[in-house]
């Protein structure tokens, strides 16, 4: 493990502005973010007052002295900088000398240094218009984002891909450069007759415009050799820009993208239902679930690693991810969650793929626990394992889910028992179907005075809501009763397992 430093260690200026870690850093970035947020705030309020009224003066002044308390913070920043090699090496005071400036240099090139001196630079009079830049630097503000930070991210794509940027914009300035000289040398001598370019300014401006195919008309090449030089410069600029842009886009696009990490997170679903796990052989199950919930039921949350299949619905929500890493659950806002389905990987072996499912409902219970979920939520989430194996039933349950369906041996009984029973394997799918006469769970009709018979409960919920009753749920009992005898006394807070068209009140199951 890397050793804390503390400010005594590395110095209290070096402290104050490159170490995270400490104390005095976490001061420091406290006042400066209070100043970012004081000198926005002042931007907008010079919006509302007249731009000579002593207001406007006194907002101006005020604006100054945070723009030099900027400038003291950049130059602090800057010369407390230590190079990560300059110790490394022995070197003579000299070549100590010019690698801390070079370094140092390369340092001031970095984005978030560069739009720091951006907004100093305002102090200038004539640069004033640059105040607006300082709007920038909220980037240097805390983590929104706490899984995926899009600006990190495109920050260490500029990093790791520097020399592919440099050859980039080394390939347009210097078609640039040597499209606007060429035409300066050509029609420069004849600025005067032509009344086109006077200056390599202005022919860098025209060529900089023709590459990147802006075109405002403002100059043009009056003579045949400087529409010839036109002509190129916009043949060569599709090639130019067109590899500008594959190097962007191999470079930038994955960093940008990233942000979809954190907007599930970001989101104010509640009620919804996560999918651990999605594989090509799972697709029904996303038939089904549309089938159960309709169109406007609560969303679906497919959370699993790798990109959005091709084959997924458009009504199911995507976030990549792994659902056994609780760092990563927030993702998907579990504790949030009303139900989470734990879906068997069928490329694997039955006895991996049940590995994996018991490790993931653990992660899950263990994430809703330490997150204090699972005490403040009034109904608790609940967690439906697919287990192909059926030896690890108990091991499903023993991590925490509340509901384990035997695929396997499920299929595989409704087959077996077919053959001796024929018709049954039909009768048990339309049960198991949605908009058929499907099994249900629900409380006990509040009408109904409790205790009761069987048999009274069953009649009233046939004559009232035409549901057949085939067993109970009582309190305190480790399994459901089904089919119990009619004078079987159904006490308070039991429930009722009935077939039904649909859940008549408060479906547990």
């Amino acid at each position: 493990m890397k050793p804390r430093r503390t400010a005594q260690q590395t110095g209290i200026i070096h402290a104050a502005f490159h170490q995270p870690e400490t104390q005095v850093y976490r001061v420091v970035q406290g006042f400066v973010w209070l100043l970012i947020t004081g000198s926005i705030a002042l931007i907008a309020a010079g919006f509302f007052v007249e731009p000579d009224s002593p207001t406007s003066q006194l907002l101006i002044r005020i604006d100054h002295l945070v723009l030099w308390i900027f400038l003291v913070e950049y130059v602090l920043r800057v010369v407390s900088y230590q190079p990560p090699g300059l110790g490394l090496f022995d070197r003579t005071p000299r070549q100590r000398i010019l690698y801390s400036l070079a370094k140092r240099l390369g340092y001031c090139l970095t984005p978030l240094m560069l739009i720091d001196l951006a907004t100093v630079l305002a102090l200038a009079p004539q640069l004033r218009g640059l105040r607006a830049l300082r709007l920038l630097r909220v980037l240097r503000f805390p983590r929104i984002f706490r899984r995926a930070n899009p600006f990190k991210a495109v920050m260490l794509s500029f990093r790791e891909n520097r020399l592919m940027f440099a050859f980039g914009l080394l390939m347009v300035s210097g078609a640039t450069v040597l499209g606007g000289l060429t035409l300066f040398l050509i029609e420069g001598p004849l600025a005067k007759e032509t009344q086109t370019i006077s200056s390599l300014g202005e022919g860098i401006w025209w060529a900089l415009v023709t590459i990147t195919t802006v075109g405002y008309g403002d100059i043009i090449p009056a003579t045949l050799i400087g529409r010839v030089v036109g002509g190129v410069l916009m043949v060569s600029g599709m090639f130019t820009l067109a590899l500008f842009a594959g190097i962007v886009s191999q470079t930038l696009l994955r960093a940008v993208l990233s942000i979809r990490e954190e907007q599930f997170r970001m989101s104010t679903y509640v009620n919804h239902v996560v999918v651990c796990g999605y594989d090509p052989g799972a697709r029904m199950l996303l038939d089904a679930l549309l089938a159960e919930l309709g169109a406007h039921g609560p969303t679906v949350v497919l959370f699993a690693q790798g990109e959005r299949p091709a084959g997924v619905p458009l009504e199911f929500t995507w976030v990549n991810g792994d659902p056994t890493k609780e760092s990563e659950l927030d993702k998907v806002r579990l504790s949030h969650a009303a139900a989470a389905i734990v879906v068997g990987n069928r490329k694997v072996l039955p006895q991996q793929a049940d590995a994996h499912t018991i490790l993931t409902v653990f992660t899950l219970r263990s994430f809703l626990e330490q997150r204090g979920a699972a005490a403040r939520r009034r109904n608790p989430m609940h967690v439906v394992a697919e287990i192909l194996d059926a030896e690890n039933v108990a091991h499903a349950r023993t991590a925490g889910a509340d509901e384990v369906i035997e695929t396997t041996r499920l299929g595989f009984s409704l087959l077996a028992h077919s053959v001796v029973a024929p018709g049954t394997a039909a009768i048990m799918g339309r049960m198991a179907a949605s908009r058929a006469h499907s099994l249900f769970v629900s409380e006990a009709p509040p009408e109904l005075e409790l205790p009761a018979t069987f048999a009274r409960v069953a009649a009233h919920l046939k004559s009232t809501h035409g549901a057949l009753v085939i067993g109970l749920r009582r309190p305190g009992d480790a399994e459901d009763l089904l089919n119990p005898p009619d004078e079987l006394s159904v006490p308070p807070g039991s429930r009722v397992v009935y077939l039904a068209d649909e859940a008549y009140c408060n479906q547990e199951t």
